[in-house]
């Protein structure tokens, strides 16, 4: 009896070692590396002060480069000119140039551009680009 339970034990490790052997993971795809952004994202609170910081300095995004977005004019400018896009939050062309895919990417140079910036700006474009 011993021997017929070490025959079957040995025949379910052959199998198994059989089975895992045909199991391979060959390719890793990475869809989006930025951080899950789970939180409403408020337009006032988050994407002005980025806005601020990154985007509405002398020289760039405070009047003399279109979109103007200093505190008060940002979302107006976002929104009449079009650079939101609510079917295709991906495909708006704030997000598309903070991901370098339209025109260098932005804010310029690679220090200014944490990685949370780009999924904040998703989330909120995601969420309904509120300006809340």
């Amino acid at each position: 009896m011993s021997k017929i339970l070490i025959g079957i034990g040995l025949l379910f490790i052959a199998a198994l070692v059989l089975t895992m052997a045909g199991c391979s993971k060959t390719t890793t795809v990475i869809i989006d590396n930025s951080p899950a952004i789970t939180e409403t994202v408020q337009f006032s609170k988050t994407i002005v002060p980025i806005f601020s910081k990154s985007c509405a300095t002398s020289g760039c995004h405070s009047g003399s480069v279109a979109p103007n977005l200093s505190d008060a004019t940002a979302y107006n400018a976002l929104v009449t000119g079009n650079y939101l896009n609510l079917t295709n939050p991906a495909g708006s062309d704030v997000y598309l140039w903070l991901t370098g895919k339209k025109s260098a990417t932005m804010p310029l140079g690679s220090a200014n551009n944490p990685s949370n910036i780009n999924a904040l700006i998703l989330a909120w474009i995601k969420q309904g680009a509120k300006n809340n």
